[in-house]
């Protein structure tokens, strides 16, 4: 599929990965709609990229249905989703201070699981109605964000890990379930990206991070996880799958 001239959306759009791709749509031609909850950042990074910044609550139904129409009133059905919005808050199941509060680890159910569901639901309708790309019967493309804590959670990772364990396991569900109207869904399991939340721990945290990755031993950029999008959305043989971005790296318990 040729991104250009057609409509996309990014969930996660105020900083790191979703920034990034939006970024990388834009100049690929499409006509983008960045969301995302922390409103003063998501309109400075759509001021930057010259794109449409709509706020919106992933977890929440009606929001995600409001910003999904505003986005379509501006630009059309969406061809493209790339979900990026997420949380990964570490706790462990039981602490210093007793178990873990249930609602920490529904809230991160609800923001990485629930909202990518989501935001899919939203688009994938959408798209139910759009005419075909071409004589495939292609409509668009859905892109999530898992991560290899799907795989090799560490310690404090309880609920982020199930949440992008469940997106993992969704993925080839999603992409079975949508095939009939030509919709593919592909998810990237990313591994240590250098996106603010992970430039904001120590530096010897980091440090030690950075050399997990066996080649190269360095974090990964942001613009590497958005040139690998573009790549999926381009080649329309990649569907149902689960791509790591991780320089081969394999998280340890610690």
């Amino acid at each position: 599929m040729n991104v250009s001239g057609h409509a996309a959306i990014v969930t996660g759009g105020a900083s790191g990965m979703g920034a990034e791709t939006a970024r990388a749509l834009t100049a690929a031609g499409a006509s983008v709609t960045v969301m995302d909850v922390q409103q003063e950042k998501l309109l400075q990074i759509a001021g930057q990229i010259g794109c449409l910044a709509v706020t919106c609550d992933v977890t929440s139904s009606a929001s995600a249905e409001t910003a999904v129409a505003q986005a379509k009133d501006a630009h059309g059905a969406a061809r493209v989703l790339v979900n990026c919005a997420g949380v990964a808050p570490a706790k462990r199941i039981v602490g210093r201070n007793g178990p873990m509060p249930l609602e920490d680890f529904k809230r991160v159910i609800d923001i990485n699981l629930v909202g990518t569901f989501n935001l899919m639901r939203l688009v994938a309708a959408d798209l139910y109605a759009e005419p075909a790309l071409d004589e495939t019967g292609e409509r668009g493309v859905i892109v999530n964000t898992a991560s290899v804590a799907a795989y090799e959670g560490q310690i404090g990772q309880a609920a982020y890990s199930a949440s992008k364990g469940g997106i993992v396991a969704l993925t080839i569900q999603a992409a079975r379930d949508l095939s009939a109207k030509g919709i593919r869904v592909v998810t990237i399991a990313p591994g240590f990206i250098a996106t603010p939340m992970l430039l904001g721990m120590p530096e010897e945290v980091q440090q030690s991070l950075a050399q997990q990755a066996p080649f190269p031993q360095r974090f990964g950029r942001p613009d590497e996880y958005s040139k690998l999008v573009l790549h999926i959305i381009d080649n329309q043989m990649i569907n149902g799958e689960v791509i790591r971005l991780d320089g081969a790296a394999r998280m340890q318990a610690r």
